[in-house]
């Protein structure tokens, strides 16, 4: 199977896509320049709100929502945890060493938080969801540092190795081989991919894991209360930390400290392949050369098509995200039931496919087309079951209840991909009137004498693939007559609206052009 990562920079966002056989999988997003509150960033936060009804406190972390925290997420060494937090804040002129630290007694399971904290008491906390809706991050007290081979847990003793490591040997040799290089005070979780790694760079893993614990302390040691202590790696990172395998083929980024950066991280866990790493410096946009625009308006609206003519329809809720599965008008069997079973099994690959591509989570219910045989309903849940098991995210399928319908639970970390795939005239704004075609090419015209006149030739003009198809057409067309007179290049750019038009210099920074008068294209009647 062909993989492949797209990362598409610009000054507001980094967009993640990774392909599979050129098929868009996974959509992610990060903003930039400002605290995002990603799931792994660690906090030195401070107690506001004890609630005993729900065994949990809030906890204020500088977001704009308090942040929630359960009794459960203690963790049960969250006493020792506490008592070298104080110990370290207490005498900033030294670090106290992590294995020197007397063990207090574990959280039980029956435990109370209220017992534990109060409003006003301080701690180190990590974010395990994102920000999502009006809701604000979710945490834990229970603190780990994950790299690609090992999560790296402070304050216990153990070492676990991960269930999809079948082989008993492999697995023992891992134990030990942990064992004999893990610091005392520290505890190790062992990762899937670290399965027949060689012991020079398993250790090398653990000591650079140890080294962010390490700036961690120091970081949280000369702060004060409510301060952001370890941000986790970028999402990009995050992303080929976790997927990235020798199948990996091409890792296309169109900015150059984005990739110095990608490639960095690739020399450091897998230098035979850090050559995967290319540097995009066409013009068009880098999105539209890889057909992820494309991909991503046909498969992120309400209604999402799959084979023979069946479609979904997708709805979010505040409780929970519906789908509902449709064959059309199309009829491939002349048995009702047949029919209802060939569509549902098609639906299932889709359905699977769409809960990965937009990241959703919490509770799906899916009505299926209904079916009599029980045969079939058992076919398709293992099938379901099956499709599901190679998602990274944790999750649960039931059997089909008696209504035809399916619930699934799928983990939720970050809000969902949303992407709105319609466009509104920038025209008339919707109101349903649109300027004469036959004035935009003069407004064209006007916009890039003012922005030539600010910024002299060479300007790079992104319009929609349609009016693109307009200007291109005939042999002395307009895009050559702009580019002699003007010195400008047009490009077709499908991320943008119809009548919309963007100004970019040579270097890609964008420039904004302004409006001298108030567009009287469309008139209220």
């Amino acid at each position: 199977m062909k993989s492949e990562l797209i990362v598409d920079v610009t000054p507001q966002e980094v967009a993640i896509a990774l392909t599979e056989d050129d098929r868009l999988m996974e959509v992610n997003r990060e903003q930039r320049g400002k605290d995002t509150f990603a799931v792994g960033n660690i906090y030195y936060g401070r107690v506001k709100k004890v609630m005993p009804a729900l065994n949990a406190v809030f906890v204020d972390v500088g977001h704009e929502k308090e942040a929630f925290l359960h009794y459960l997420d203690l963790g049960s060494g969250f006493l020792t945890t506490q008592k070298y937090i104080t110990k370290l804040v207490s005498d900033r002129r030294r670090i106290p060493e992590i294995h020197k630290i007397e063990h207090q007694p574990d959280c039980t399971k029956e435990g109370q938080i209220a017992d534990y904290l109060k409003v006003g008491d301080t701690l180190l906390v990590q974010v395990t969801k994102e920000p999502i809706n009006s809701k604000g991050p979710r945490l834990t007290a229970e603190i780990s540092i994950t790299g690609r081979n090992f999560v790296l847990i402070p304050f216990i003793e153990k070492v676990m190795v991960s269930n999809k490591i079948s082989r008993n040997s492999e697995r023992g040799r891992l134990k030990q081989l942990v064992q004999s290089i893990k610091p005392h005070g520290f505890g190790v979780i062992v990762r899937t991919v670290a399965e027949d790694k060689r012991v020079a760079e398993l250790d090398n893993e653990l000591r650079v894991l140890v080294k962010r614990w390490d700036d961690c302390v120091r970081t949280l040691q000369h702060k004060e209360p409510v301060s952001l202590i370890s941000q986790e790696l970028g999402r990009t990172i995050g992303i080929i930390r976790d997927i990235f395998s020798p199948d990996f083929e091409n890792i296309h980024v169109n900015d150059k400290g984005v990739y110095e950066e990608i490639k960095q991280y690739l020399d450091l866990i897998a230098p035979e392949s850090s050559k995967v790493v290319k540097l995009y410096t066409g013009e068009q946009p880098i999105f539209d050369k890889f057909d992820i625009t494309r991909q991503m308006k046909t498969g992120l609206g309400r209604t999402v098509g799959f084979k023979k003519g069946g479609y979904l329809i997708m709805d979010r809720t505040e409780a929970l995200f519906s789908i509902d599965v449709n064959s059309g008008s199309k009829k491939l069997y002349a048995d009702q039931e047949q029919n209802a079973f060939h569509f549902n099994m098609l639906a299932a690959d889709e359905i699977v496919h769409q809960l990965r591509l937009r990241d959703i989570g919490g509770i799906i219910v899916v009505d299926f087309i209904d079916m009599d045989d029980k045969t079939n309903q058992q076919t398709l849940y293992e099938h379901m079951q099956k499709l599901m098991s190679h998602d990274r995210a944790k999750h649960n399928v039931l059997p089909l209840s008696k209504f035809g319908l399916m619930q699934i639970t799928r983990q939720r970390v970050r809000p969902a991909v949303e992407m709105n795939v319609m466009e509104t005239c920038p025209t008339c704004m919707g109101k349903g009137k649109v300027q004469s075609s036959l004035f935009f090419t003069d407004q064209v015209v006007e916009r890039i004498e003012a922005m030539v006149a600010l910024y002299g030739r060479g300007l790079r003009l992104h319009i929609h693939p349609y009016l693109y198809a307009y200007v291109t057409k005939g042999l002395f067309n307009l895009k050559r007559k702009w580019a002699i007179k003007y010195g400008v290049r047009v490009i077709e750019n499908q991320s943008i609206g119809m009548l919309e038009t963007k100004f970019y210099t040579k270097k890609g920074e964008e420039k904004i052009f302004q409006e001298k008068h108030e567009d009287k294209a469309c008139e209220k009647q």
